[in-house]
Protein backbone atom coordinates (compact mmCIF):
# COMPACT_ATOMS: atom_id res chain seq x y z
CA UNK A 1 0.00 0.00 0.00
CA UNK A 2 1.69 3.34 -1.03
CA UNK A 3 2.01 6.34 1.46
CA UNK A 4 -0.54 8.34 -0.28
CA UNK A 5 -3.29 4.85 0.11
CA UNK A 6 -2.43 4.82 3.53
CA UNK A 7 -3.07 8.52 4.14
CA UNK A 8 -6.36 8.67 2.16
CA UNK A 9 -7.60 5.96 4.22
CA UNK A 10 -7.11 7.80 7.42
CA UNK A 11 -8.79 10.67 5.59
CA UNK A 12 -6.08 12.78 6.02
CA UNK A 13 -5.11 13.47 2.09
CA UNK A 14 -8.81 14.76 1.80
CA UNK A 15 -8.13 17.46 4.36
CA UNK A 16 -4.93 18.07 2.96
CA UNK A 17 -6.66 18.73 -0.38
CA UNK A 18 -9.62 20.43 1.21
CA UNK A 19 -7.01 22.78 2.87
CA UNK A 20 -5.75 25.00 -0.61
CA UNK A 21 -9.61 24.82 -1.51
CA UNK A 22 -10.89 26.58 1.51
CA UNK A 23 -8.12 28.99 2.03
CA UNK A 24 -8.59 29.78 -1.70
CA UNK A 25 -12.36 30.66 -1.22
CA UNK A 26 -11.15 32.96 1.72
CA UNK A 27 -8.85 34.76 -0.17
CA UNK A 28 -11.40 35.22 -2.98
CA UNK A 29 -13.99 36.85 -0.29
CA UNK A 30 -11.73 38.92 1.06
CA UNK A 31 -10.21 40.04 -2.25
CA UNK A 32 -14.27 41.11 -3.68
CA UNK A 33 -14.22 43.13 -0.30
CA UNK A 34 -11.55 44.91 -1.52
CA UNK A 35 -12.82 47.97 -3.44
CA UNK A 36 -11.34 47.85 -7.19
CA UNK A 37 -9.88 51.42 -7.00
CA UNK A 38 -8.02 50.67 -3.95
CA UNK A 39 -6.68 47.78 -5.80
CA UNK A 40 -5.95 49.84 -8.73
CA UNK A 41 -4.34 52.49 -6.93
CA UNK A 42 -2.24 49.89 -5.06
CA UNK A 43 -1.04 49.17 -8.21
CA UNK A 44 0.02 52.60 -9.53
CA UNK A 45 1.28 52.97 -5.73
CA UNK A 46 3.76 49.94 -6.44
CA UNK A 47 4.92 51.34 -9.78
CA UNK A 48 5.79 54.95 -8.39
CA UNK A 49 7.40 53.17 -5.47
CA UNK A 50 9.86 51.48 -7.34
CA UNK A 51 11.24 54.35 -8.66
CA UNK A 52 11.25 56.37 -5.88
CA UNK A 53 13.87 55.72 -2.88
CA UNK A 54 11.91 57.44 -0.08
CA UNK A 55 12.68 60.78 1.53
CA UNK A 56 15.20 59.04 4.24
CA UNK A 57 17.63 61.95 5.74
CA UNK A 58 19.54 62.19 8.92
CA UNK A 59 17.07 63.17 12.30
CA UNK A 60 14.86 61.70 15.56
CA UNK A 61 14.21 58.58 15.17
CA UNK A 62 15.53 54.68 16.30
CA UNK A 63 15.98 53.28 12.71
CA UNK A 64 20.12 53.12 11.96
CA UNK A 65 20.78 55.62 8.90
CA UNK A 66 24.86 55.64 8.44
CA UNK A 67 27.66 56.36 10.21
CA UNK A 68 30.07 59.13 9.32
CA UNK A 69 33.14 60.86 10.62
CA UNK A 70 33.24 62.37 13.76
CA UNK A 71 33.32 66.64 13.39
CA UNK A 72 34.30 69.23 16.11
CA UNK A 73 31.16 69.56 17.76
CA UNK A 74 29.66 66.32 18.15
CA UNK A 75 28.14 64.79 21.07
CA UNK A 76 30.72 62.55 22.70
CA UNK A 77 27.62 60.16 23.42
CA UNK A 78 26.92 60.22 19.46
CA UNK A 79 30.14 58.18 18.97
CA UNK A 80 29.91 54.50 18.31
CA UNK A 81 32.70 52.81 20.25
CA UNK A 82 32.29 49.68 18.37
CA UNK A 83 32.48 51.13 14.94
CA UNK A 84 35.51 53.53 15.66
CA UNK A 85 37.66 50.09 16.73
CA UNK A 86 37.49 49.03 13.36
CA UNK A 87 40.02 51.91 12.19
CA UNK A 88 42.44 54.81 13.65
CA UNK A 89 39.15 56.99 13.37
CA UNK A 90 36.03 58.05 15.34
CA UNK A 91 32.56 57.29 13.72
CA UNK A 92 29.21 58.54 14.49
CA UNK A 93 25.97 56.57 14.31
CA UNK A 94 22.94 58.32 12.75
CA UNK A 95 19.40 57.32 12.48
CA UNK A 96 16.83 58.53 9.96
CA UNK A 97 14.53 61.26 10.64
CA UNK A 98 11.17 59.41 11.63
CA UNK A 99 8.46 62.45 12.28
CA UNK A 100 5.31 61.42 10.68
CA UNK A 101 3.51 64.49 8.94
CA UNK A 102 -0.57 64.93 9.12
CA UNK A 103 -1.70 65.14 4.93
CA UNK A 104 -5.19 66.00 4.44
CA UNK A 105 -6.38 64.68 0.65
CA UNK A 106 -9.10 66.16 -1.25
CA UNK A 107 -10.44 65.77 -4.59
CA UNK A 108 -13.00 67.62 -7.05
CA UNK A 109 -16.24 65.57 -6.90
CA UNK A 110 -18.47 67.83 -8.36
CA UNK A 111 -20.43 67.16 -11.57
CA UNK A 112 -18.02 68.76 -14.01
CA UNK A 113 -15.61 66.10 -13.47
CA UNK A 114 -17.98 63.41 -14.34
CA UNK A 115 -17.28 64.27 -18.12
CA UNK A 116 -14.92 61.96 -20.49
CA UNK A 117 -14.61 62.82 -24.06
CA UNK A 118 -13.37 59.27 -24.83
CA UNK A 119 -17.03 58.66 -26.92
CA UNK A 120 -16.40 61.22 -28.93
CA UNK A 121 -13.31 60.95 -30.19
CA UNK A 122 -11.78 58.22 -32.54
CA UNK A 123 -9.85 55.51 -29.97
CA UNK A 124 -10.80 57.52 -27.11
CA UNK A 125 -10.18 55.25 -24.21
CA UNK A 126 -9.62 57.56 -20.84
CA UNK A 127 -11.57 57.65 -17.74
CA UNK A 128 -13.64 60.80 -15.90
CA UNK A 129 -11.78 63.21 -14.07
CA UNK A 130 -13.17 62.11 -10.92
CA UNK A 131 -12.64 58.18 -11.35
CA UNK A 132 -8.88 59.32 -12.55
CA UNK A 133 -8.83 62.09 -9.27
CA UNK A 134 -9.72 59.30 -6.74
CA UNK A 135 -7.19 56.95 -8.43
CA UNK A 136 -4.40 59.34 -7.55
CA UNK A 137 -5.82 60.36 -4.61
CA UNK A 138 -5.52 56.91 -3.07
CA UNK A 139 -2.54 55.81 -5.01
CA UNK A 140 -1.30 58.62 -3.20
CA UNK A 141 -2.47 57.78 0.33
CA UNK A 142 -1.00 54.08 -0.31
CA UNK A 143 2.32 56.24 -0.85
CA UNK A 144 2.57 58.00 2.29
CA UNK A 145 1.15 55.29 4.43
CA UNK A 146 4.40 53.51 3.12
CA UNK A 147 6.39 56.39 4.46
CA UNK A 148 4.69 56.17 7.70
CA UNK A 149 2.32 59.89 7.41
CA UNK A 150 -0.95 60.15 9.05
CA UNK A 151 -3.75 61.06 6.79
CA UNK A 152 -7.13 62.03 6.50
CA UNK A 153 -9.86 63.64 3.71
CA UNK A 154 -10.31 67.15 4.07
CA UNK A 155 -13.95 67.86 5.09
CA UNK A 156 -14.57 64.24 6.21
CA UNK A 157 -14.19 65.35 9.84
CA UNK A 158 -12.13 62.09 10.57
CA UNK A 159 -8.40 62.75 12.32
CA UNK A 160 -5.58 62.29 10.37
CA UNK A 161 -4.49 58.54 11.38
CA UNK A 162 -1.58 56.20 9.90
CA UNK A 163 -1.05 52.59 8.68
CA UNK A 164 -3.37 50.37 6.46
CA UNK A 165 -6.31 51.14 7.95
CA UNK A 166 -5.82 54.71 6.42
CA UNK A 167 -5.65 53.59 3.30
CA UNK A 168 -8.72 52.04 3.69
CA UNK A 169 -10.48 54.78 5.82
CA UNK A 170 -9.84 57.44 2.22
CA UNK A 171 -11.19 54.92 -0.19
CA UNK A 172 -14.18 54.53 1.83
CA UNK A 173 -14.44 58.11 2.32
CA UNK A 174 -14.02 59.87 -0.81
CA UNK A 175 -17.43 57.28 -1.86
CA UNK A 176 -19.65 59.21 0.57
CA UNK A 177 -22.19 61.70 -0.43
CA UNK A 178 -21.58 64.50 2.19
CA UNK A 179 -18.49 65.02 0.37
CA UNK A 180 -19.56 65.08 -3.38
CA UNK A 181 -21.61 68.10 -2.61
CA UNK A 182 -19.59 71.22 -3.72
CA UNK A 183 -16.42 72.10 -5.90
CA UNK A 184 -14.50 73.02 -2.80
CA UNK A 185 -14.18 70.93 0.60
CA UNK A 186 -16.50 72.31 3.67
CA UNK A 187 -14.82 74.59 6.25
CA UNK A 188 -12.77 72.72 8.25
CA UNK A 189 -10.08 73.90 11.41
CA UNK A 190 -6.89 72.83 11.28
CA UNK A 191 -3.79 72.66 13.68
CA UNK A 192 -2.41 76.14 14.31
CA UNK A 193 -4.85 78.09 12.55
CA UNK A 194 -8.57 77.47 10.51
CA UNK A 195 -6.71 78.45 7.02
CA UNK A 196 -4.47 76.47 5.38
CA UNK A 197 -2.45 78.89 3.89
CA UNK A 198 -2.84 81.25 7.30
CA UNK A 199 -1.53 78.65 9.35
CA UNK A 200 1.64 78.20 6.94
CA UNK A 201 0.91 74.64 5.62
CA UNK A 202 2.21 73.48 2.43
CA UNK A 203 0.10 72.13 -0.18
CA UNK A 204 0.08 70.73 -4.11
CA UNK A 205 -2.44 71.92 -6.51
CA UNK A 206 -2.90 69.14 -9.45
CA UNK A 207 -5.27 70.13 -12.62
CA UNK A 208 -7.16 67.31 -13.95
CA UNK A 209 -8.40 67.50 -17.26
CA UNK A 210 -9.99 65.99 -20.16
CA UNK A 211 -8.01 66.02 -23.33
CA UNK A 212 -11.01 67.79 -24.94
CA UNK A 213 -10.62 70.33 -22.92
CA UNK A 214 -6.91 71.69 -23.61
CA UNK A 215 -7.16 70.58 -27.39
CA UNK A 216 -10.54 71.32 -28.73
CA UNK A 217 -10.35 68.59 -31.45
CA UNK A 218 -13.73 68.72 -32.44
CA UNK A 219 -14.40 69.87 -36.27
CA UNK A 220 -17.98 71.75 -37.97
CA UNK A 221 -20.93 72.69 -35.69
CA UNK A 222 -20.90 71.36 -32.69
CA UNK A 223 -23.24 72.10 -29.35
CA UNK A 224 -22.10 72.41 -26.41
CA UNK A 225 -23.63 71.48 -23.46
CA UNK A 226 -23.04 72.89 -19.65
CA UNK A 227 -22.42 70.12 -16.91
CA UNK A 228 -23.47 72.08 -13.64
CA UNK A 229 -25.35 74.55 -15.83
CA UNK A 230 -27.72 74.25 -18.55
CA UNK A 231 -26.51 76.54 -21.10
CA UNK A 232 -25.51 75.55 -24.53
CA UNK A 233 -23.40 77.15 -27.05
CA UNK A 234 -23.48 76.71 -30.75
CA UNK A 235 -20.26 77.01 -32.75
CA UNK A 236 -20.63 76.35 -36.08
CA UNK A 237 -16.89 76.32 -37.01
CA UNK A 238 -15.31 74.55 -33.85
CA UNK A 239 -11.44 75.13 -35.69
CA UNK A 240 -12.11 78.06 -36.15
CA UNK A 241 -11.77 79.17 -32.52
CA UNK A 242 -9.76 76.68 -31.63
CA UNK A 243 -6.22 78.72 -31.46
CA UNK A 244 -8.03 81.43 -29.18
CA UNK A 245 -9.50 78.68 -27.09
CA UNK A 246 -6.47 77.07 -26.80
CA UNK A 247 -4.26 80.68 -25.45
CA UNK A 248 -7.51 81.17 -23.19
CA UNK A 249 -6.93 77.45 -21.83
CA UNK A 250 -3.03 77.97 -21.07
CA UNK A 251 -3.84 81.14 -19.62
CA UNK A 252 -6.30 79.93 -17.37
CA UNK A 253 -3.94 77.26 -16.38
CA UNK A 254 -0.93 79.87 -15.58
CA UNK A 255 -4.02 81.28 -13.47
CA UNK A 256 -4.30 78.37 -11.28
CA UNK A 257 -0.38 78.05 -10.68
CA UNK A 258 0.37 81.64 -10.07
CA UNK A 259 -2.35 81.87 -7.15
CA UNK A 260 -1.19 78.30 -5.76
CA UNK A 261 2.22 80.16 -6.08
CA UNK A 262 1.36 83.35 -4.07
CA UNK A 263 0.34 81.24 -1.05
CA UNK A 264 3.67 78.82 -1.62
CA UNK A 265 1.83 76.19 -2.68
CA UNK A 266 3.46 73.89 -6.07
CA UNK A 267 1.18 73.37 -8.95
CA UNK A 268 0.71 70.42 -11.39
CA UNK A 269 -0.89 69.73 -13.86
CA UNK A 270 -2.41 65.93 -15.64
CA UNK A 271 -4.48 64.61 -18.28
CA UNK A 272 -6.52 61.88 -18.29
CA UNK A 273 -5.22 60.35 -21.52
CA UNK A 274 -1.65 60.20 -19.83
CA UNK A 275 -0.19 57.24 -17.53
CA UNK A 276 -1.72 58.05 -14.06
CA UNK A 277 1.94 57.23 -12.00
CA UNK A 278 3.11 60.21 -13.76
CA UNK A 279 1.23 62.34 -12.09
CA UNK A 280 1.51 60.45 -9.09
CA UNK A 281 5.21 60.93 -9.14
CA UNK A 282 5.10 64.41 -9.11
CA UNK A 283 2.83 64.74 -6.75
CA UNK A 284 5.22 62.73 -4.67
CA UNK A 285 8.14 64.54 -5.64
CA UNK A 286 6.00 67.40 -4.41
CA UNK A 287 5.03 66.96 -1.16
CA UNK A 288 8.84 65.41 -0.46
CA UNK A 289 10.47 68.95 -1.10
CA UNK A 290 8.01 70.06 1.11
CA UNK A 291 8.98 67.90 3.97
CA UNK A 292 12.69 68.22 3.50
CA UNK A 293 11.82 72.10 3.89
Amino acid sequence: MSLAQTLAGAGLLSRRAAAPAALRDRAEQAAAALPPLLVAAERVAVTVAQGVHGRRRVGQGETFWQFRQYEPGDAASRIDWRESAKSQRLYVRETEWEAAQSVWLWRDASPSMEYTSAGYVPGGEWPTKRDRAELLLVALASLLVRGGERLTVLGSGMVPISGRVALSRVADLIGRDQLDAASLPAFEPLPRAAQLAAAGLKGHLLQVVDPAEEDLPFDGRVRFEGVEERDQVVISRVESVREAYSDRFRRHRESLAAIAAALGWSFGFHRTDRPPHLALLALYAALSADRRR
